[in-house]
């Protein structure tokens, strides 16, 4: 019987189509799988109707070896999945007398009688191994269809997972051959995707023909772009250094753009230099209303290097806690460099840090004007040794701006500590 290669994921539901709820279990089934060597070529959201549901599994199983199907085992008219994929492998369904008794017994222990739409939950496909589920009255099951398989998986995630990780270390693990994917990345900041792109452009053909096969992939993430690499090996010595390889080698390309090779965030990084340093950073906010602050207190022990800060959303409060003077705002606007240098100045010597950050812009959707549109900020650091400021423009709306903002403004942090030009990398 030939090994699983490609998977399919389906989410059932029409919540995640009108209501704006997001699938997370297809990213969860795509990790576990990975494990395995086995490939999510394909993912898709339907809607709580029979026939929609019926035609997504008949089309994921003439392009997978195996199909995953999240959602839809309820006890609600709108839980369809059941008979879906049974009318599409032409199967019968049936109650399944230990699995009505395990449902009735779940309500009998919390004081309460069985409603009778949960006796659909018992109801099995002909064929189908039942697979429990102690975490919810849902039980998923599992479809050998020979060359290829189903799985009906519960929608909730903290249903889903726990039976997905039986299935990885069980029949899933058996059919996934010996051949796994290996996986390296690295982080990128203050560099746009295209900009990444065409420096890695040529490594792509290299890495390609090596004896081992490298693939890459790139992401453009909030605040940062990601590289991703992928082996696929029986070799797992082979794996870590033909991504060792490849990851010196794009590290190398980027220079110091890349500021992890693992999975280090930028707020982790700068707090780790500063901490190094024994330094303490102050800032003094105005666009992103607070964020900086939260990202470097959101990590462990950061009262080790952060004193704290300052908003200062008004021109008013920009004189009165930081000591920019009424008149350099007067003549160059509150949103400019004199006046982001001296937000930074004017924390850090409130503060009595070695470093001050200050950062003022416009987030939008108004304010902007013709010299200074939307998406225009300044972001600037003192130090002992270094007084900079960035001048950026930042495209997209109010979110985007102000999480742009506080990434720039970290990863100057981390440049300025690490001996690079904080300013003059960015592009």
């Amino acid at each position: 019987m030939r090994p699983f290669a490609r998977a399919e994921t389906i989410a059932v539901g029409s919540e995640m189509l009108a209501l704006g709820r997001v699938d997370t279990n297809s990213g969860v089934i795509a990790d576990r799988l990975a494990t395995l060597g086995i490939d999510v070529i394909a993912r898709s959201v339907v809607s709580d109707h029979l026939g929609h549901v019926e035609i997504a599994v008949r089309t994921a199983l003439q392009r997978a070896d195996v199909v995953l199907i999240t959602g839809g085992l309820g006890p609600t008219d709108d839980d369809l999945t059941r008979q879906a994929v049974a009318a599409a492998i032409g199967r019968e369904m049936h109650e399944d007398a230990e699995q009505m008794a395990r449902i009735t017994e779940r309500f009998a222990k919390r004081a309460l009688a069985m409603p009778e739409i949960n006796r659909r939950q018992a109801m099995v496909i002909d064929g189908a191994v039942r697979l429990d589920n102690p975490n919810g009255t849902a039980p998923g099951q599992w479809i050998d269809l020979g060359p290829q398989a189903i799985a009906l998986l519960p929608g909730p995630p903290r249903e889903m997972t726990p039976m997905l990780d039986r299935l990885v270390a069980g029949v899933l693990g058996a059919r996934a051959g010996e051949q796994r994917t290996y996986s390296r990345g690295l982080k990128v900041a203050g560099r746009s995707e295209s900009s990444v792109e065409a420096t890695l452009q040529p490594l792509y053909a290299t890495w390609r023909a090596a004896a081992l096969p490298v693939e890459a992939t790139i992401l453009a993430l909030l605040g940062r772009i990601e590289l991703h690499l992928f082996v696929r090996t029986a070799d797992p010595a082979a794996a870590a250094a033909a991504l060792s390889r490849a990851i010196a080698e794009a590290a190398t390309a980027l220079g110091p753009s890349v500021y992890t090779t693992t999975d280090e965030s930028l707020e982790d990084l700068a707090g780790h230099l500063l901490r190094a340093a024994g330094w303490r950073v102050s800032v003094a906010e105005s666009c992103t209303g607070g964020l900086l602050s939260a990202r470097l207190t959101d990590v462990p022990g950061s009262s080790a290097w952060v004193d704290g800060g300052v908003i200062t959303y008004s021109n008013a409060l920009k004189t009165v806690l930081a000591d920019v003077p009424a008149a350099l705002i007067a003549e160059h606007g509150a949103v400019s460099e004199p006046v982001a240098l001296a937000l930074a100045a004017g924390v850090r010597d409130r503060c009595g840090t070695q470093v001050g950050v200050g950062i003022t812009g416009i987030a939008g959707p108004d304010g902007g004007t013709d010299a200074k549109p939307v998406g225009t900020v300044f972001i600037a650091l003192h130090t002992p040794s270094i007084v900079a400021c960035r001048h950026a423009h930042f495209v997209g709306d109010r979110v985007v701006v102000r999480h742009q903002s506080v990434s720039a403004a970290l990863d100057m942090l981390r440049l300025a500590l690490t001996g690079h030009d904080p300013v003059g990398l960015a592009r």
